[in-house]
């Protein structure tokens, strides 16, 4: 009976040490971000769509994509490309309409994609009926958004703003309506109202349009801007307070440096808002069956606020998934070194709720894309580094194939950010195989000539793509997926070591503009010999092998090794022999 006792202990110990967690879909996926104008057009109007969209699936599929998200296709005016939306519940003609959205999702499932939605709760289009009414104050919708007579004219006439809130956009937050005789406020353009959620009707419609969403399929949503969507109720007097100035520079338009943003952003309403949202998605998960429903979001702030999106400190309230990582955008610059690199990595792992899985963002519709920021030759760097980090990965469509910022003709000018937002590039025909329009809504990127563009890459050893895909297949492997994670620096060298006791990987990523030899043994415990996996480097032969103790790195190289399968981490060792000792302990006191 003692010994059975003894085996059962044993048993136990033994498997809390080695047994994995069993991770949710979301924690080590690989997300696609869709321009949907720009991916791939159906019709021949020169502007991507769903149905387009739909014939690319395939796609996606091949190159190692769990999920992809898309940026709006809800109902607009378009006057800021989607993100000020006029119906939140139905499809914007330009892209389809809701039979082509069923289809698309249809489609995903079969290929098990998942499907995530841009959502933008925090301001709607003015030609939203709910603004309409607003302004009709109907009583309906008369606190759907911030409205306030202002402050008087000592001068006479229409009155002032009713404090020194700042757009976003340069300007006043606060613009005057005619037929309300009222300012509305709006932290983005004049034709984006924001919503106002201490109205507990209109909090109440939000929770609404997604399950609308979620009926029809979709796994998730991204939320855009959530540092804005509260902001500090009127006082007692019927006003709102100013912000206080930084002192940082003597534009009183600059919404970036002129205003401590005390009462507009990063609210307590906000976060708690934003675990209301969490809690409708797991409320609706539990009650209709199938993966989690995730919501990831956009929330630029300094790091240590970016983590209240998880959640309450204590786990009472969680947030959002995944809080969108934006440190490597904007801390990793041309010129940084790989010490660099490990802290930008340190900041975020060391702050991060460690029951939390990571995520990594390397571009958005916003920024500028990996090759125009650093040069062709940091392209697979890039990649290889965002697959090589635990959790999951974001990447914008065209950045697997190395597309780069485009040139606008004045004259083709929509928006300052239209370089990063260029059609894909998919052959070598008409149009990069994008539309078989006479003319693009934007300019094609000459450079598909020239063999940048999914087909000839797909039909080149060694191109982007084929290191993106070979290092995709590496990142959905058991090695990453449960296994350990390490990084540290070794010069200018970053060296990360991921893997099982069954297979492990080391990646080393050089910064250096010339040839290095590096000694990895003296940064992990590995084995004497590793085999190249593969590399972007004419020099290097798959399967060959390299003495750990003297790997050579070309310029700029991202290398993936693969080690023996038969190390078992010491730290593992030292718990396995911790509970030999524990149990040894407790038998000699029963016995």
């Amino acid at each position: 009976m003692k010994l059975l006792q003894i085996l059962q202990l044993l048993f136990f110990f033994i498997t809390c040490i080695f047994a994995q967690n069993e991770l949710d879909w979301w924690e080590t996926a690989a997300f696609y971000q869709i321009y949907p104008r720009s991916f791939s057009d159906s019709d021949g109007d020169g502007i991507g769509d769903l149905n387009g969209i739909t014939s690319k699936l395939e796609y996606l599929k091949d190159i190692g994509i769990d999920a992809f998200w898309l940026s709006p296709i809800f109902k607009s005016p378009m006057f800021d490309f989607g993100y000020d939306i006029s119906d939140f519940r139905d499809i914007d003609p330009v892209f389809g309409n809701l039979t082509d959205f069923d289809k698309l999702v249809s489609k995903a499932k079969s290929l098990g994609l998942k499907v995530i939605l841009d959502y933008v709760p925090n301001h709607c289009s003015h030609e939203h009926e709910w603004f309409k009414k607003s302004v009709a104050r109907d009583p309906e919708y008369d606190d759907y958004f911030m409205w306030h007579p202002g402050k008087p004219n000592p001068d006479g006439g229409q009155n002032l703003p009713p404090n020194n809130w700042i757009s976003i956009f340069r300007g006043s937050a606060w613009t005057w309506n005619e037929e309300r005789q009222e300012y509305y406020f709006h932290v983005f353009f004049k034709e984006q109202p924001e919503l106002h959620y201490r109205s507990q009707k209109m909090r109440q419609e939000m929770p609404g349009i997604m399950k609308f969403w979620l009926d029809r399929g979709v796994d998730g949503f991204r939320i855009d801007a959530t540092p804005h969507l509260m902001e500090v109720p009127m006082n007692s007097e019927g006003n709102y307070p100013d912000e206080p100035p930084t002192g940082n520079c003597d534009d009183p338009d600059n919404w970036n440096c002129y205003l401590d943003h005390i009462y507009t952003v990063n609210q307590d309403d906000s976060f708690a808002l934003l675990y209301e949202w969490r809690d409708f998605l797991e409320k609706y998960t539990k009650e209709n069956g199938g993966s989690t429903r995730i919501a990831m979001c956009e929330h630029y702030a300094d790091v240590e606020t970016v983590m209240r999106v998880y959640g309450e400190k204590n786990d009472t309230r969680k947030g959002p998934m995944m809080p969108f990582n934006f440190l490597i955008l904007q801390e990793f610059k041309n010129g940084s070194t790989a010490g660099d690199l490990k802290a930008t990595i340190d900041k975020w792992m060391t702050n991060k709720p460690k029951q939390y899985a990571p995520n990594w963002v390397m571009g958005n519709h916003d920024g500028t894309r990996v090759a125009t920021r650093f040069g062709s030759n940091m392209i697979n760097f890039m990649n290889v580094l965002i697959l090589s980090l635990p959790g999951a990965s974001v990447t914008y469509y065209g950045e697997e194939i190395g597309m780069v910022d485009g040139t606008i003709p004045p004259e083709d000018s929509k928006d300052d950010r239209d370089p990063v937002r260029t059609p894909m590039q998919w052959d070598n025909k008409k149009h990069a195989g994008f539309s078989c329009a006479a003319k693009t809504w934007l300019p094609v990127n000459e450079n598909y000539l020239n063999g940048l563009n999914v087909k000839d890459e797909s039909e080149t050893i060694g191109s982007h793509l084929d290191i993106y895909k070979n290092m995709m297949m590496i990142k959905k492997s058991e090695a990453f997926k449960k296994g350990a994670f390490e990084y540290d620096v070794s010069g200018n060298v970053l060296l990360i070591l991921r893997g099982t006791e069954k297979e492990r990987y080391l990646i080393l990523f050089n910064l250096n503009n010339e040839q290095v030899i590096v000694d990895a043994s003296k940064v992990f415990k590995i084995p004497q010999t590793l085999s190249y996996a593969f590399t972007h480097a004419d020099n290097r032969s798959k399967g060959a092998t390299v003495q750990s103790n003297r790997i050579t790195l070309e310029p700029k190289e991202a290398l993936v090794m693969r080690g023996s399968a038969n190390m078992i981490k010491g730290l593992k060792i030292m718990m396995f022999l911790s509970c030999i000792l524990l149990i040894f302990k407790h038998y000699t006191n029963i016995i």
